[in-house]
């Protein structure tokens, strides 16, 4: 075989490949890197300093930011301070009390790149109405903030401020409670949350934030932040997957209205045959002849038509107002002397009614509290009837006593 036809058998002409191809090493080139231990932590940012950058930038960047009115006195105050913060950083800040705004911008003395960024987070900040010792700390290296708005989310102000409120909880509560699970710096300010921190928890107060205006309790984040945290302290559970110990509630459609209350009537019968088509407004106005007057002539017919209806209802309203000046009717002749007969009737036997329950109360009373002197009155009665007819009737001694009770008396004294 030639050079030439060898040439095309391995430019892929009629020569066969073989069978068996060998297996691709991927680690021929691999070294050892002595200097890669796993002592070192890929993960941490390195502090950035002036030796690492000593050429000035070739062009300047700015950040400015409106801030509200009551913000005024406050940064007014505070911007001597500021001002030193930023300048030991190279940024050059300043105040515009006119416009009400507040401008960052990176200077020749600027060394860090991502310093500028800071300093428009800070200046966002302290328009958030966050205090300055707090705002201060956003320009350190694993510090960071994001400013959460949420007052486009709910269109129904009440409701808005409900939510709001239920964010930040009974005294406090509920936002001290996501501080300290997240480890950020929360403040709920208007229509946005400023929150202050690492990613991780950045990430987790947005989510706790809006699904809280979303209508999803923060009570529930807070239990799944508590689990978790419990799951990582442990080193076994710290590489596994965690859904099997977080919570899994379930959203439950709450009915708003009361369920309609069924009929309890006869049933209708459905009808074989549907009922018969309606005549269209045209079809109607045709048949009274309305459809081919003039313009003129149906507008005068309406408005004939709407001051009848209009006069019948102010009869009605009339004859209303009407109704609390009519005189009440009054008899006359035989029928009022029977109703004056049947009134002293009525009269007359309240009062025997009234007299006789008046009599027996005191019946009651007299029975009740001297049996004893009528027997003695009966005793003395039926001894006043035993004695003749002729004799003389009973009289009264010198000092006016009785003859009865003389008798009374002496019969005591014999029996003693």
């Amino acid at each position: 075989m030639s050079d030439s036809e060898t040439e095309f058998d391995a430019q892929g002409g009629s020569a066969a490949a073989p069978a068996e191809t060998e297996k691709k090493n991927h680690k021929k080139y691999r070294r050892d890197k002595p200097w890669d231990t796993e002592e070192i932590d890929k993960w941490t940012i390195a502090s950035f300093t002036r030796d690492d950058n000593l050429q000035p930038f070739t062009e300047e960047s700015s950040f400015a930011t409106l801030f509200p009115k009551y913000r005024e006195a406050y940064l007014r105050d505070v911007w001597p301070h500021v001002t030193s913060a930023l300048e030991a950083q190279g940024i050059s800040c300043e105040l515009d009390l006119i416009e009400g705004s507040m401008t960052v911008r990176t200077t020749r003395k600027t060394f860090d790149p991502y310093m500028i960024l800071k300093a428009r987070d800070l200046i966002k900040l302290l328009s958030r109405s966050v205090p300055l010792q707090q705002a201060l700390k956003v320009l350190d290296d694993g510090m960071a903030c994001d400013i959460i708005k949420i007052g486009n989310v709910i269109r129904n102000k009440e409701r808005f401020v409900k939510r709001r409120q239920r964010l930040i909880g009974p005294n406090g509560n509920t936002l001290k409670a996501i501080e300290l699970l997240t480890q950020c710096y929360v403040l709920v300010q208007g229509n946005t949350v400023s929150v202050m921190g690492d990613y991780k928890g950045l990430k987790a107060v947005r989510r706790i934030v809006l699904d809280c205006l979303n209508n999803i309790h923060p009570i529930y984040h807070i239990k799944e932040l508590m689990i978790k945290r419990e799951l990582a302290r442990d080193p076994q559970l710290k590489e596994e997957n965690w859904d099997r110990f977080l919570p899994k509630f379930r959203k439950r459609n709450v009915q708003t209205k009361k369920p309609m209350a069924k009929k309890t009537g006869p049933k209708k019968e459905k009808m074989l045959f549907p009922p018969a088509q309606q005549p269209r407004k045209v079809d109607t106005q045709l048949e009274s002849g309305e459809y081919f007057l003039r313009p003129a002539e149906k507008a005068k017919r309406a408005a004939v038509a709407k001051a009848e209806v209009e006069a019948e209802k102010k009869k009605e309203r009339t004859a209303e107002r009407a109704k609390d000046f009519v005189a009440p009717s009054e008899a006359s002749g035989d029928a009022a002397r029977k109703l004056l007969k049947r009134q002293r009737d009525e009269a007359d036997r309240t009062a025997r009614t009234e007299d006789a329950s008046r009599l027996q109360d005191l019946k009651n009373k007299f029975l009740a509290g001297g049996k004893s002197d009528l027997k003695a009155l009966a005793a003395a009665s039926a001894a006043g009837s035993a004695e003749p007819a002729s004799a003389a009737p009973v009289s009264a001694s010198a000092d006016g006593e009785p003859a009865a009770k003389r008798r009374k008396k002496s019969a005591g004294a014999g029996k003693a």
